[in-house]
């Protein structure tokens, strides 16, 4: 069988994202025939052109980094959130606990062509919508908008994962087939722009009540982790503030109803592609009555938890066997017949820790502490007295980033690579390198295109 590669996914991502926006009947509420459609008739319609957006977002669900079951799932097992309890290798997991990869990890190249498959079809909407002459100018700029952001949020994940990575923006295959890679630092700056120019396209008020689609406050939020990861504290906060600022959202005080999808702590969520179908994370981390056939918490995760943290309690099952405990994932909790969840990408707690982080960076720990207590206070921890000194507070917020967002979209590997303490993991993961800071090149692409050489360090 032919493998899918970001060289022959011009056909595939198109098929594909319509095959998507025709099973999508229960996101959107346009009928369309049941086949593929050219390009100029989709975007000269606002109703076909959502119809798209949502295959997308539908896709994004299904296989990309903030799907479920790849970032949450894959990081988590890199770093130290989970560990591998699988008799067999299961599509390159076990090398990815074990940091043992190479390039032809399954895991890893599926990683990637997911994404890229999805940055194809950005492209597409994209480039569609820049020459349409159906859809009202208000409505252009906020599926531009929407496109910009989601191909941002594939690239952000890409470069953090893999380094130096192609930033292919266009859909002609003559180009993309031989693309060369950008540099990190190139990439960083490119998502920057990019990200602005959504935020400026973008409304606030969100375009469906349940928050699955992107609205303004969403892509200012990708924008400061974008700042974030690069250190640009002051950058950050002026954006930060203007989300936790926001009178669309108010802090979840409830740790009981944090994953419930009517929440106005939700910034951004997605939507499964059924009614009643269960969200990948409440499946993927579970196991009962018997040992883990796959993943349970890291015994490091666990003890991460001081006393009375309510969340070890809340969003964790313990599962004794034959003596011996393990414990579940459990922050999405329903597994069949589901009403009540959908996948949180983006929520406002961790706006509130990226403000109270970029303050802290800046020495303004008073005002820090006001971002990061009312997290604390919530899962039944003693508050930070204003007078912390400003490392202790910065170690302070590496510890409820794990605690708060475990096994959610690989914020525990972003918050480590960020703080520059990957190889802390030496502790936990003895086969952890220094060149573990960043994953191989799919093998596969390096063979069909050599402007991708040279391979990342130490693969």
């Amino acid at each position: 069988m032919k493998k899918l590669t970001l060289y022959s996914i011009q056909w595939a991502g198109v098929v594909l994202v319509f095959l998507t926006l025709f099973s999508c009947e229960k996101i959107l509420e346009t009928d369309l025939p049941e086949n593929q459609i050219e390009s100029e008739t989709v975007f000269e319609n606002v109703q076909t052109a959502n119809s798209v957006l949502s295959g997308l977002y539908a896709g994004l669900f299904d296989s990309s980094p903030v799907s479920g079951d790849q970032s949450g799932y894959s990081l988590g097992l890199y770093t130290d959130d989970l560990d591998f309890y699988a008799l067999s290798n299961t599509s390159g997991l076990l090398e990815i606990a074990n940091n043992t990869l190479n390039d032809a990890n399954a895991t890893t190249s599926s990683f990637w062509t997911a994404a890229y498959q999805k940055v194809y079809v950005c492209n597409t909407i994209l480039e569609g919508i820049e020459y349409s002459q159906g859809i009202g100018s208000a409505d252009r700029q906020r599926i531009k908008g929407e496109a910009l952001a989601m191909r941002s949020l594939l690239f952000f994940y890409l470069q953090q994962i893999y380094g130096d990575i192609p930033y292919p923006v266009t859909t002609n295959y003559m180009i993309n087939q031989s693309i060369s890679k950008t540099p990190s630092a190139e990439v960083m700056t490119r998502l920057e722009l990019d990200l602005e120019e959504a935020v400026g396209l973008l409304p606030d008020a969100y375009r469906n009540a349940e928050r699955i689609f992107i609205n303004k406050k969403a892509a200012q939020l990708l924008l400061a982790k974008v700042y974030m990861q690069q250190l640009k504290s002051q950058q950050a906060e002026t954006v930060l503030k203007s989300v936790v600022q926001s009178s669309l959202y108010q802090f979840q005080n409830d740790l009981t109803k944090v994953f419930l999808k009517s929440g106005t702590h939700i910034i951004w969520q997605l939507k499964p592609r059924n009614n009643t179908d269960a969200v990948k994370e409440a499946t993927a981390y579970y196991f009962a009555n018997a040992a883990p056939l796959y993943v349970a918490a890291s015994p490091s995760l666990v003890s991460s938890f001081t006393a009375g943290d309510l969340r070890r309690s809340q969003w964790m099952a313990a599962v004794t066997v034959g003596g011996t405990t393990w414990y579940r994932i459990e922050k999405y909790k329903a597994r069949s017949a589901n009403t009540t969840e959908y996948s949180i990408v983006l929520r406002l707690e961790e706006a509130y820790l990226l403000l109270a982080e970029a303050l802290a960076r800046q020495n303004k720990t008073a005002e820090a502490i006001s971002y990061i207590n009312p997290v604390r206070q919530r899962s039944g921890q003693a508050l930070l007295l204003v007078s912390v000194s400003q490392q202790v507070l910065l170690d302070e917020i590496v510890k409820e980033n794990r605690k708060e967002f475990f096994t959610e979209m690989g914020n525990r590997f972003l918050t480590l690579k960020r703080f520059g303490l990957l190889d802390t993991l030496i502790q936990t993961k003895p086969n952890w390198k220094n060149y573990h800071r960043n994953w191989p090149l799919p093998q596969s692409e390096l063979l069909l295109n050599k402007n991708l050489n040279p391979q990342n360090q130490g693969y």
